[in-house]
């Protein structure tokens, strides 16, 4: 299926609008995992079975190691069906306040020379009062793990965003088992600069409160953050963290470089502003990663994105600090046999190195080579 998957992508896929491939195979996902008993069916078989990779991480056991990463499913439409293709968890959103339409289109592309994809969405969606509702009928259900993603609205100012991301998670704080700050998207006006220490205690204690006037003050909260961060921002972010008690760190967001592309200039700029993600981003990526983990140690839970690819891609992050990893390129380039590929393969990894669990093997190349931690294992 994988060589067929290629054919059709690089024949028929890629010559499509990048947007309308995505809404049409999710729409067929949700179609083929509506019908009853089909999802339970294709998680047994996709899913991750494999003993060795069972995950204890922010308060859930994971099945697996990779979830899907936020920007697929925007508006919580199909958790269930992304996990039925074989994903240990799902991260939905990114979610604002209010609803918005995001961005002019055409606003996805390829860059299929670098298996990369440029996005300038704009956070596209319908809002978090609407997504609560959705998850709320969802509930009862059989799901994965769900992290919600929750960013600003556009139209707010930057002195109102504590108050915008608060809206978000009280709304939505009952439906999640994670909660991400997202103040790294470069499509949204302003929204780096609460990347800045200043800028993002308050609007993380603004967050905090309103997870406890929920009734939700212990679930776990984490902040994504972008790539472009200079190495001081990033061990900046690394001690908020530390001081303010967040659960975990994403890393990373997408990246408004273009440097290294093997993409014409042409291509490129035809493709214009966005973030780019997927094969480039991996070297920095990987970097912030292993700049995060000098600094936090194992006090936080770091989530690694940007750039994984391979099974070995996802064993360096791991290796390097990451008890988790996301994918989202990744499957638009592997197909959708991708995330078994990937859990498969980290299996066997596991095995070759000699560890009982996958979760031996966090940080193990930090901590030094062959050297197992305690097990975090399920």
């Amino acid at each position: 299926m994988t060589v067929f998957y290629q054919i059709v992508f690089r024949s028929v896929l890629r010559h499509m609008d990048a947007e309308k491939v995505h809404r049409m195979s999710f729409a067929a996902l949700r179609g083929v995992t509506a019908i009853p008993g089909v999802a339970s069916a294709m998680g047994r078989v996709l899913g991750p079975r494999e003993p060795e990779l069972a995950v204890r991480a922010l308060g859930q056991e994971f099945p697996g190691p990779l979830g899907m990463a936020a920007g697929f499913d925007k508006n919580a439409e199909s958790p269930s069906g992304l996990a039925a293709l074989g994903f240990g968890f799902v991260e939905i959103g990114t979610v604002t306040a209010q609803p918005q339409p995001g961005n002019p289109a055409p606003r996805l592309f390829r860059l299929v020379e670098d298996r990369a994809i440029v996005n300038r969405m704009g956070f596209n969606n319908e809002g978090s009062a609407l997504v609560a509702e959705r998850l709320h009928h969802q509930r009862g259900g059989r799901r994965p793990v769900l992290g919600v993603n929750i960013g600003k609205t556009k139209v707010t100012p930057e002195a109102d965003a504590p108050a915008d991301y608060a809206l978000s998670a009280r709304r939505l704080a009952r439906y999640a088992d994670y909660l991400v700050v997202n103040v790294s998207s470069p499509n949204t006006p302003g929204l780096r600069n609460l990347q800045g220490v200043e800028q993002l205690r308050p609007l993380l204690a603004a967050v905090r409160e309103a997870l406890s006037e929920a009734g939700h003050p212990t679930l776990p909260l984490l902040v994504k953050i972008a790539p472009d961060l200079a190495d001081e921002d990033v061990d900046a972010v690394a001690d908020l963290a530390l001081a303010e008690g967040l659960d975990g760190i994403i890393a990373t967001n997408t990246t408004i470089s273009r440097e290294g592309l093997a993409a014409s200039a042409e291509e490129v700029e035809a493709a214009g502003a966005g973030g780019l993600s997927g094969a480039p981003l991996r070297e920095r990526s990987l970097e912030v990663l292993r700049r995060l983990r000098a600094r936090v140690g194992d006090r936080v839970t770091l989530v690694a994105v940007g750039g994984i690819e391979s099974p070995e891609d996802a064993w360096a992050r791991i290796r390097a600090g990451a008890t988790l990893v996301q994918g989202y390129t990744g499957l638009i380039y592997g197909g959708p046999l991708w995330p078994r590929r990937i859990h498969r393969g980290l299996a066997r990894l596991v095995r070759e190195a000699g560890y009982r669990s996958i979760g031996e093997a966090v940080g193990a190349d930090v901590h030094g080579a062959g050297r197992p931690q305690e097990s975090t294992a399920v």
